[in-house]
């Protein structure tokens, strides 16, 4: 499976005349060598030809893993800490003959010190940002890539019932309190934990869409905000769901009546040759309608998988097309000051003929008495 994505990767790289793609740690190095690692003060960098076996800049005392975890034919070159890994670099660009060639990077993930260093090691090569091309390779799920991110959504909803059912939500428990149980509740279900830290946001911290959890005591008539998600084989979850403290003044209920047709119009829309921008625009259209429209602050959803935020984004402006396979969020929400916010959070993927939402737990507004 690696293989067949490295022999994409190398035609796509042909074909956008880049010589040589150099990953660092994060989900397109996982993706095309099957290498799981963290960045840390340690450089990792996989250099992948257009041409030929790849070479591997490792710290020695990551070997081991790398060798047992990498799934394509590939050189590795360690360094040791008492040494550095300057010289290391050097030796890649030796093998692959980098010098004035055109390198492809990936803009959101390459740090300077690997910048740098390849700089140093190659001189009058051109870096380049992989992002207008090298995406479209992972967009496209297949079969057991969406076996994973099913699997990433049962573990997610079966650790909120667990959170649920020992009535985590009540009056006085604090946001961090509750953040602390769901994140216990999802390694419970599964042990592979969270695939972010989770937003718990009430009364009027729910009026922010990506608010930190504070120590503050939740009260009667709160709205609260959980946004949550599980990680399994590396593919991700990432669920929203509006919970209430005490029955919902009428305010409250249309607010939700409107996130939730925006939610339900937006996954409709959802469906293969549809631009991406128009489940924005249906979801945007079924709040602006309600009366709600400016307090939808941000785009209805993003891409999924071995990245919790990952193109297709579902925002006006992407005429891309949706293919079968492609999977992201919608999640449409309303957040007015000094009354709070509503958001409501599905996983979708894009079938030959329609779509198929994979998060099954109920949309509806959930009274907490």
């Amino acid at each position: 499976m690696h293989t067949l994505r490295l022999q994409a990767l190398q035609e796509l790289q042909i074909a956008n005349n880049i010589d040589c793609v150099a990953l660092v740690p994060g989900a397109n190095l996982r993706y095309f060598t099957g290498l799981a690692m963290h960045l840390s003060e340690r450089p990792t960098v996989a250099f992948l030809p257009a041409e030929g076996a790849a070479v591997l800049v490792v710290p020695e005392l990551e070997e081991p893993g790398a060798r047992s975890a990498i799934q394509v034919d590939v050189e590795i070159l360690t360094y040791r800490d008492e040494e550095g890994h300057e010289h290391v670099f050097h030796q890649a660009a030796e093998r692959l003959r980098l010098e004035g060639k055109r390198i492809g990077v990936e803009y959101l993930g390459m740090r300077l010190i690997e910048t740098r260093r390849i700089e140093q090691s190659a001189p009058g090569c051109l870096l380049l940002a992989t992002e207008p091309w090298m995406p479209k390779l992972r967009m496209s799920k297949d079969e057991e890539e969406l076996r994973c991110m099913r699997r990433a959504v049962e573990i997610a909803e079966r650790a909120m019932q667990r959170f649920l059912d020992n009535g985590a939500i009540r009056p006085g428990r604090t946001e961090l309190e509750l953040v602390a149980e769901l994140r216990m509740a999802l390694l419970q279900e599964s042990g592979y934990g969270e695939a972010f830290r989770p937003i718990v946001a009430a009364g009027p911290n729910s009026g922010s869409p990506h608010v930190s959890p504070t120590d503050r005591p939740l009260e009667l008539g709160d709205l609260v905000v959980i946004d949550w998600g599980a990680v399994y084989q590396g593919y991700q979850s990432d669920i929203t769901r509006t919970f209430v403290l005490g029955a919902p003044p009428a305010q409250i209920k249309e607010m939700h009546d409107a996130v939730l047709v925006a939610n339900q119009s937006g996954r409709l829309t959802a469906r293969p040759g549809r631009p991406a921008q128009d489940v924005d625009r249906a979801a945007r259209r079924a709040i602006t309608l309600a009366g709600f429209g400016e307090f939808f602050i941000h785009r209805t959803g993003h891409g999924l998988g071995l990245e919790t935020h990952e193109p297709p984004y579902i925002v006006e402006g992407n005429l891309a097309l949706l293919e079968p396979g492609m999977t992201f969020t919608v999640e449409p929400g309303a957040y007015v000051p000094d009354v709070g916010g509503i958001r409501i959070e599905d996983n979708v993927v894009i079938t030959e003929d329609g779509s198929e939402t994979l998060t099954t737990l109920s949309r509806d507004l959930i009274v907490v008495e």
